[in-house]
Formats: C-alpha cells, sequence, structure tokens
C-alpha cells in the first residue's frame, strides 16, 4: 500500500510533491526559453518584442518561486531545476510565437493534470492555491494566441514585421485579453 502521510510537519503529500515540482521544472524552462527568445529578438532588432518575453521570461520565474514556496511551506522541498536544451535561435520572429503558444499550451496541459490529480487525491488546499494558475494560464494562452494573429492580420510583407513588433510590444497585460466573468 503506497502511504502518502501528512503529518503535522507536512501538509503536502510525497506524490503532490513530485508533481510540483515537476511543474517547478516547466516554469524554469519557461523562463529560460523566454529569455533566450528575448535575446534572439534583441540581436534581430525586435525591441518590442525582446522586452514583451524579457518581462514574460521574469514572469515565468515568479511563477516558478510562487510554488517554491507553496511546497516548502507545506513541508516538501521545492528542488531547483536544472535547465537543459533551451532553443536558441530561431527561423522567424513567427516562429518564437508560434513555440510561445505550444509551451502555454504545454504548460496548462500540466497544470490541469496536478488539479485533477489534487481532486483525486483529496487535497483541496493545493486545489485552491492551482486555481491562480488555472486563471493566468487561461490569459497566457490568449495572449500568446492574439500574438500570432497579428502575423495573419498585417502581414509580414514590407512594414508588416516591423508593424507587429510595435503591436506587441503595446501587449503589457494578459488581462486585458480575456473576458472576466467572475
Amino acid at each position: 500500500m503506497k502511504q502518502n502521510l501528512i503529518t503535522p510537519k507536512r501538509s503536502l503529500n510525497k506524490e503532490m510533491e513530485k508533481l510540483l515540482n515537476e511543474q517547478i521544472v516547466m516554469e524554469g524552462k519557461s523562463s529560460a526559453s523566454y529569455l533566450s527568445m528575448a535575446s534572439w529578438c534583441e540581436t534581430k532588432g525586435y525591441n518590442n518584442s525582446s522586452e514583451f518575453l524579457y518581462k514574460h521570461s521574469d514572469e515565468e520565474r515568479g511563477h516558478m518561486l510562487k510554488l517554491f514556496k507553496y511546497v516548502n511551506q507545506a513541508g516538501g522541498h521545492a528542488i531547483q531545476p536544472e535547465i537543459t536544451e533551451i532553443k536558441h535561435t530561431f527561423k522567424s520572429l513567427r516562429e518564437v510565437f508560434e513555440e510561445v503558444l505550444q509551451h502555454e499550451i504545454q504548460v496548462t496541459k500540466s497544470i490541469h493534470d496536478i488539479v485533477d490529480r489534487c481532486l483525486a487525491s483529496k487535497d483541496y488546499t493545493t486545489f485552491n492555491f492551482l486555481q491562480w494558475y488555472v486563471v493566468e494560464q487561461r490569459e497566457e494562452e490568449t495572449m500568446a494566441r492574439r500574438a500570432l494573429e497579428l502575423f495573419d492580420i498585417i502581414g509580414e510583407d514590407g512594414v508588416g514585421l516591423w508593424t507587429i513588433d510595435q503591436e506587441i510590444g503595446k501587449m503589457h497585460n494578459p488581462q486585458d485579453f480575456v473576458p472576466d466573468h467572475r
């Protein structure tokens, strides 16, 4: 029989600790990937996109730290992830934002899987904690989709890429892209 004991020193079971540490890895990779994308954009002259991605990298690190603190405060042990296999070159600005969207979709799936495990194991405290991430991921995916739509709406010919970069520079607040149904 598998034991997932909750003790006076621990309110987080071992399975949930493992899942949250895996999510920490994913958030750390997100931060590193967006940092790499920002650097590539900056070297190609897409200064607004690079600033957007530098900020996004910082946000992802913040998401990782929020998980770190939760795991540790719940009696677990958050583990600093080893970050490898980060892509550093891209074929186009469109490719950068296609990868942002694909990555955000993967993160959303991971968060939803952990939420499902919370419900199955009746870990309502972690379930409640993760609701912030559920909402955040909806905003992140929506913003990534809006960025990609710019390529189709504006087009990449002529001053199109310059215009797209300008528009991405205006995308600061993901809440602006998601209707508030609360």
